[in-house]
């Protein structure tokens, strides 16, 4: 007999944490963007998009070519009124409230910097955040914004975010294949904790750790990276192994350097290989409670399901 697995407490995460991410990264922006892009900064937002609109052929052509809100309107005032109201928004998700359309405006407004944003927003981890939240619109429902609504998560988005960590975590394995050999002699942590970009208050403790140690954390990436991203379609004990995996690995991302929000925004997508029965023995009994009594209530969206199944299909595709 097959058990129909439930996934209220993987939205619940997924949806809360996705709202932390957005709200760093909108808070980024508040503190830097006009420095960085403003009508007196580095790269002028303004003389970007003029530059582009010419090259497309005028400011629709540009709006088509990448959407964003700053062709309308692109003063430093305008710059800032999109970061903070895509930082509120972003706090209301992380206060436990999300439907579809307020999803869909926190995504276009991250995306809208995203387009204008030249260097400054050509980092993996900008489009990786514009693919989740894209995704994360179709979690939820289409008006209610509880925390745990009366419809359940579509299961097809939930195999597209296992699919999203799959794509990500192999890249990142394979790219370290294509012939770099102090990752293929296990050798390169003795320098990557110094050499990193931006080193965190743990990377010296990192770096001075023995040697074994180092190529034991070598053969813990090619496990993370190659191997447990093969396994999160599988039956649900080799989908919850390679789920933790993942997102030990990104802890261990996380303490031993600083790569931005770029660890925290690949574990939303590693949640989902956990079904509720995994997440109540992690949990606090409060939360559970609500997943089973939202549970208990669900009531079917063929609407949200229709959506979900289409959205699927354009992602396989």
């Amino acid at each position: 007999m097959v058990v129909q697995r439930s996934y209220w407490l993987t939205r619940f995460l997924i949806l809360r944490l996705l709202g932390i991410v957005y709200a760093v990264a909108f808070l980024v922006a508040i503190n830097q963007v006009l420095p960085l892009m403003g009508s007196n900064g580095l790269t002028p937002m303004s003389e970007y998009l003029a530059n582009v609109g010419n090259a497309l052929g005028g400011t629709a052509a540009g709006f088509m070519r990448l959407p964003s809100l700053f062709w309308f309107a692109h003063s430093d005032t305008a710059i800032l009124t999109v970061a903070w109201v895509g930082f509120i928004f972003s706090l209301i998700v992380v206060a436990g409230y999300a439907n579809a359309p307020l999803l869909a405006i926190t995504w276009f407004l991250y995306m809208s910097f995203v387009h204008a944003g030249q260097e400054w927003y050509g980092y993996g981890w900008e489009i990786q955040l514009t693919e989740t939240g894209f995704l994360a619109i179709f979690l939820c429902p289409l008006v209610d914004m509880r925390p745990f609504p009366r419809t359940a998560p579509p299961m097809p988005i939930i195999v597209l975010f296992r699919w999203l960590i799959c794509r990500i975590m192999l890249g990142a394995g394979l790219i370290k294949l294509r012939g770099d050999e102090s990752w293929l002699d296990s050798t390169a942590l003795y320098y990557q904790f110094e050499t990193q970009p931006i080193p965190g208050p743990l990377s010296r403790w990192f770096h001075f750790l023995p040697k074994a140690v180092l190529k034991a954390g070598v053969w813990f990436n090619w496990l993370a990276e190659i191997v447990a991203p093969l396994f999160v379609f599988w039956p649900r004990i080799g989908r919850h192994i390679a789920g933790v995996i993942i997102v030990l690995f990104q802890i261990t991302l996380i303490l031993s350097g600083n790569l931005s929000f770029l660890n925290w925004l690949t574990i939303i997508p590693a949640l989902a290989c956990f079904d509720d029965d995994f997440l109540s023995n992690c949990l606090p009994a409060v939360l559970v409670r609500k997943a089973v009594a939202a549970r208990n209530n669900e009531q079917p969206s063929k609407t949200g399901t229709a959506v979900a199944w289409r959205t699927h299909r354009s992602a396989s595709a």
